[in-house]
């Protein structure tokens, strides 16, 4: 039941059978329908989740009230609004379900146990945190310098399975384009292939 997390951090450390056991004791294992919305903006944040199974995304409103996908986030990844879960402050993001998903929690309480227990895990969640902090710079300089063409593509490489899972519309918000464009685009791309 719990092979792929076990994997999933001991990419970043070892850990024996007894420490294994403590860990996955705290953990929680959630099912949520598709649709479900787990964060809303104004709550604070009570969950870094490891996702076993499913697809979410982030996302803020913008000043017109309309919706800006900021991540998605797939099996073997973690999803979590990371400031407001550290400082306990309301969130400036949503987290929804897109499909039914399951998500193994740890909140604040279960954390600090986990950290205090077993303090290497410091080195997974600095390690999760820079890897999250690497991928929105990366999206950031693709958003400023490149072709919507070219985010695109970037966008499948680093999300080769989203296209096949969530509504173009997403991925439009999330590219900052058009959903007519987000269709054009992937004519052009299956009309090479």
């Amino acid at each position: 039941m719990f092979e792929n997390i076990i994997r999933n951090i001991t990419r970043f450390i070892t850990i024996t059978p007894e420490e294994e056991k403590i860990f996955t004791e705290l953990l929680v294992c959630k099912a949520f329908p598709k649709k479900t919305v787990l964060l809303r903006e104004g709550e604070i944040c009570q969950f870094e989740g490891y996702i076993h199974k499913g697809c979410l995304r982030m996302y803020c409103l913008d000043d017109n009230g309309t919706e800006v996908t900021l991540l998605f986030a797939i099996e073997d990844w973690w999803i979590s609004d990371i400031a407001s879960f550290q400082d306990q402050k309301p969130s400036k993001v949503y987290i929804e379900t897109l499909e039914d998903s399951e998500i193994y929690m740890l909140n604040p309480t279960t954390k600090a146990e986990l950290l205090e227990k077993i303090p290497k895990f410091e080195r997974v969640f600095r390690m999760l945190v820079q890897r999250n902090l690497s991928t929105l710079q990366t999206r950031l300089v693709n958003t400023i310098s490149k072709a919507a063409s070219d985010r695109y593509l970037e966008f499948i490489k680093v999300y080769p399975s989203i296209p096949q899972r969530v509504a173009q519309y997403y991925i439009a918000s999330y590219l900052g384009v058009s959903k007519e464009f987000v269709s054009t685009i992937r004519k052009r791309l299956a009309s090479k292939e």
